[in-house]
């Protein structure tokens, strides 16, 4: 008998999760049914959005279930079809199952083109992610030659492309990142203007004040919090907020307070705008060709942080929030 490793959602986290919080078992390997196939997984994703879903509320993507398997967008090698359009070896893309093997319905995958892009860059800079920071940057951001945008977590595989994108648009751009390690890679190979650790200084405000003399144009939002609250306050008449992410607030059970800065919202004419990738759906392709010739043009760089095992999946997802990763968190499975 085959055996398929899993990782289970074992219990919903209170705050901030921990090991009990996920369960490692093994069952026999599925077999697929007519148009299924089986995918041999080869790189997980690692998302801040999956902290998101093991709480039971209503949200853009379904909750994990108690006693079932993780799931995240995935790659992997199709290693038996009884669907008429994959065969045996081809690699493909999809939501998968935290574990060894997944059986899909052959319209929840996705075929690689190798030739294309690095094949791990499906997961983030072609991928979910770049996507995210190419369709919020330019239609929320909307950034013009010349004008200062800030970008939270600018060392996260959303942020980091944001920055770039901005870049490729005349822009002055400031990171704010949580280590001196990530911030020397923002400025030094991905042409940061200015960056900021919050973790060292004792004023946010005034220090982005300080990087920002012309106020913000545009603020790319993915941590919230203290952070998110300066630069609204810095921001220029008619500036824009992509609302990506508020990672600082994932393991908090209570809500925040607020809103605190509609006024000076108001008094500024700022436009703020949650979204989320999917809502471009119809854009995906324009999304993908742009930011694959950025990619081959060498105009957008990457950085990956690799964890080896899907016994190491569940770390890897609780270092995000401690700020372990640099650029794309991913966990590989096998060689």
């Amino acid at each position: 008998m085959k055996i398929n490793k899993q990782i289970l959602l074992a219990k919903r986290p209170e705050s901030v999760p921990d090991a009990s919080t996920f369960k490692m078992v093994e069952s026999q390997m599925p077999v697929p049914k007519e148009n299924e196939v089986l995918v041999r997984t080869h790189y997980l994703s690692v998302d801040p959005y999956m902290r998101g879903r093991m709480k039971n509320i209503k949200s853009y993507a379904e909750p994990f279930q108690i006693g079932k398997p993780l799931t995240g967008d995935s790659i992997g090698e199709v290693i038996l079809s009884k669907h008429p359009d994959f065969s045996i070896g081809e690699m493909v893309i999809g939501t998968f199952d935290w574990a060894e093997y997944s059986l899909r319905d052959g319209s929840e995958l996705s075929k690689i083109n190798l030739n294309e892009a690095p094949i791990t860059t499906h997961l983030h800079v072609t991928g979910m992610t770049g996507l995210t920071a190419y369709f919020g940057l330019l239609d929320i951001g909307k950034p013009k030659p010349g004008e200062t945008v800030v970008v939270s977590g600018a060392a996260g595989a959303v942020g980091m492309v944001v920055g770039q994108i901005a870049k490729i648009k005349g822009c002055r751009v400031v990171g704010i990142a949580g280590s001196d390690e990530k911030l020397k890679y923002l400025k030094d190979e991905l042409g940061f203007d200015d960056i900021m650790n919050y973790k060292k200084v004792q004023d946010i405000y005034q220090e982005l004040d300080r990087l920002c003399p012309n106020g913000i144009d545009v603020y790319y939002d993915n941590v919230g919090g203290e952070i998110t609250d300066a630069a609204i306050s810095l921001l220029n008449f008619h500036g824009r907020v992509p609302l990506c992410g508020q990672i600082s607030m994932l393991n908090s059970e209570n809500s925040e307070k607020g809103p605190r800065l509609f006024t000076h919202v108001i008094r500024r004419s700022i436009l703020l705008k949650g979204f989320i990738y999917s809502d471009y759906q119809d854009r995906f392709e324009e999304g993908r060709q742009a930011l694959a010739e950025w990619l081959m043009e060498g105009k957008i760089k990457y950085k990956e942080t690799i964890v080896e095992g899907l016994e190491n999946a569940p770390d890897a997802l609780l270092g995000l929030f401690r700020g372990d990763n640099l650029g794309k968190q991913l966990v590989r499975l096998g060689e």
